[in-house]
């Protein structure tokens, strides 16, 4: 049976997600707003959730319609079979979104839409399920266009960028999702070195490591389409069995991270052996090193610098050190990596006048609620122009 999905992405990366989603064959892939709708089977979502890099999660659309008020999307709700889903055991949580919606309370709306999915289900099944917004088994998402109400059934449960395999973050960490987001803008192929020389934690060089191993992204977690009535578990068992089968640990690749810190190397370390890489890291071909940004050396001759540095605050004296310091990694990127190109995300819209460096490209991404810039670099020895 074909349905409708949407899954959701970083603002800034829904072609990027669009063009994961048709290179695993999901079908009518329209770029939208905040993600990407796509049709498919159950099965073609199972694959989205297990194989996408980029989306946050995936949605599976389950009624709605035209609204005028609180009663139309009451009544909306109500007519979803939700018992084919989910039952009265299960615990729910509802969240409501809105684009000029006329309705004046979310909170309002929100509460309606719940108590329709309680009166069904106890209509249904004689009971009523729990409410619970901090640990549900069941999601449900609403969004209230200016005329029009759509009803999602959550598939993915906890964010797809939750790999499963992070032991300890550093500072700031950057999500997993906008690390593969990045990676996927600036053309990275397992054939072309990489440098993250403000590593952290690891989570852009372990990104690009279990790309070039070909090792799914959700291999290490659990889904909430799993505890659903219409669980197809042979299907499931049989896609993690391919995924499984697909990994290529022998895969040549340099992937390369450094930070200052010894403590978040250790961190990205363990992160990467949690994440199934250990024989990357014991070949050399996934390298942490303790080093200083504006000392760091290329690990090839040519490849990409991928990183997301530090951003300072607008008040000294932090932003005045972390200005020298790009301005000392920009003389680096001079000296040592001509023929290399260098993308960095930051929510300084200054940067390239900092580092006194021209970008070539720029474009609009968001870390969390952090409005950013991701800044193409092309680097010549001897000079801070672009070629």
């Amino acid at each position: 049976m074909i349905e409708r999905f949407f899954a959701v992405c970083p603002p800034g990366l829904e072609t990027q997600l669009a063009s994961e989603l048709n290179a695993l064959a999901a079908g009518r892939v329209v770029n939208e707003n905040g993600g990407v709708s796509f049709s498919g089977s159950l099965r073609t979502a199972y694959t989205v959730n297990l194989h996408s890099r980029i989306a946050s999660r995936v949605l599976r659309q389950a009624g709605g319609g035209g609204y005028a008020g609180e009663d139309d999307v009451y009544e909306h709700a109500r007519g979803v079979a939700w018992e084919r889903w989910f039952g009265a055991d299960q615990r729910l949580r509802v969240d409501v979104s809105a684009h000029r919606s006329p309705l004046r309370s979310l909170e309002f709306a929100t509460l309606r839409i719940k108590d329709a999915i309680v009166d069904r289900l106890r209509e249904k099944t004689g009971a009523r399920p729990s409410v619970n917004r901090a640990r549900p088994d069941v999601r449900v998402f609403a969004h209230l266009a200016p005329a029009e109400l759509t009803l999602y059934l959550d598939l993915s449960g906890e964010a797809l960028f939750k790999r499963g395999w992070r032991a300890a973050k550093g500072e700031a960490p950057l999500k997993e999702n906008l690390a593969a987001g990045l990676l996927a803008l600036a053309g990275w192929t397992p054939a072309t070195a990489l440098l993250d020389p403000f590593c952290g934690s690891g989570t852009i060089a372990i990104e690009a490591a279990s790309i070039a191993a070909r090792r799914a992204p959700g291999l290490n977690r659990l889904f909430a389409f799993e505890r659903m009535h219409d669980f197809d578990a042979s299907a499931w068992h049989k896609l993690r069995e391919d995924a499984v089968a697909a990994i290529d640990d022998a895969s040549p690749a340099v992937v390369a991270g450094t930070d200052i810190s010894k403590r978040v190397i250790d961190q990205a370390r363990a992160n990467a052996r949690l994440a199934g890489l250990g024989a990357w890291l014991d070949t050399g071909r996934l390298r942490f090193d303790v080093c200083d940004s504006r000392s760091v050396v290329p690990p090839a001759a040519t490849g990409l610098v991928v990183t997301n540095p530090p951003y300072g605050e607008r008040s000294e004296p932090k932003s005045a050190s972390v200005a020298r310091l790009m301005n000392d990694v920009a003389a680096n990127f001079k000296r040592q990596f001509g023929g290399w190109t260098a993308w960095l995300l930051t929510a300084d819209l200054n940067l390239p006048q900092t580092m006194r460096l021209k970008e070539s490209r720029r474009t609009v991404l968001f870390n969390g609620n952090l409005e950013c810039r991701f800044f193409r670099f092309e680097l010549v020895a001897g000079s801070y122009r672009p070629r």
